[in-house]
């Protein structure tokens, strides 16, 4: 079962995540994301548990729990709907369009 974490400290590391849960049965793998553009890590985090009575006990046990002195948001993660698209990107640039107006002049009264 895949586990989201969420309100982490932004100096965690995943040892320590892995370190919260794995007093809680097996851990598989812990996945912490990154932003892109700093490498910093976001606050969240993906654990995976292969047994789900471990998993459930884990998130029961973690969820308000604190980490490094913030309380975890722990839950069965869900699967990303795929009829949502996802938000992000735009904001055009350099002349990428703009309002209307009028056209150096022309259509001046």
């Amino acid at each position: 079962m895949d586990i989201f974490v969420g309100n982490l400290p932004y100096e965690v590391e995943e040892s320590a995540i892995e370190a919260a849960f794995a007093a809680h049965g097996s851990v598989s793998k812990v996945k912490l994301l990154l932003d892109r553009e700093t490498g910093r890590s976001r606050g969240i985090a993906f654990v995976t548990m292969d047994d789900l009575k471990e998993a459930q006990a884990a998130i029961k046990a973690t969820d308000g729990q604190e980490l490094a002195g913030r309380p975890m948001k722990v839950n069965q993660a869900r699967e990303r709907e795929a009829s949502a698209p996802r938000s992000g990107g735009g904001g055009g640039g350099y002349r990428s369009g703009g309002g209307g107006g009028h056209r150096s002049g022309r259509d001046r009264y």
